[in-house]
């Protein structure tokens, strides 16, 4: 099949796509801020330059277009690397346009090891990485996909702030301390 619109029109078409404030991102985003998590986006600090960035639970979360994305184009681990990062979901809602698949088939997997790369370092540098699909942000699975990835934040702060006791220091020569000593009269 070949494609209906001239070259011009399908430039136009094309460079309207937006990067930022994407209808998948404004979902996540109005969940998270109505659920009382506060983030930044798109810091340029951060490697990767993720869409939502949660600075206290060291976490970066993308908002991934499954077709963009390559969402089903080739398998996707569950946990990336050492199990900090996490793909939430897994579907086969990736359609390649049949026409100029080349073209296609090169830009998507560009995109995947982009995207991999990106969040190898972040996994490097003590980052979470949280990837939401767009197609797990249906009306229909918006509220447990969120709830998935306000588990996996609670989940990251707790290990970031947990208690690892000191050990007495046990010589054999001084005793441990001790709140009331016998024989004190009470």
């Amino acid at each position: 099949m070949t494609d209906r619109m001239t070259p011009e029109q399908r430039h136009r078409c094309m460079s309207h796509i937006r990067s930022k404030g994407t209808k998948p991102e404004m979902k996540v985003r109005r969940w998270l801020w109505s659920h009382g998590y506060r983030y930044r986006l798109n810091v340029k600090s951060v490697p990767g330059k993720p869409d939502i960035v949660l600075r206290p639970y060291r976490t970066a979360i993308f908002v991934n277009g499954c077709f963009w994305h390559g969402h089903g184009l080739s398998p996707n681990p569950a946990p990336i690397g050492d199990g900090s990062g996490y793909f939430l979901g897994n579907s086969k809602c990736c359609k390649i346009p049949t026409t100029n698949r080349k073209f296609w088939v090169a830009k998507i997997r560009r995109n995947q090891e982009r995207d991999h790369e990106n969040y190898r370092v972040l996994q490097e540098n003590g980052w979470q990485v949280i990837v939401v699909w767009e197609c797990q942000l249906t009306p229909k699975k918006l509220e447990h996909t969120m709830r998935e990835v306000e588990v996996l934040l609670n989940e990251n702060m707790l290990s970031l702030y947990r208690h690892r006791p000191l050990p007495y220091d046990t010589d054999g020569d001084s005793p441990l301390p001790m709140a009331a000593e016998e024989g004190s009269g009470m």
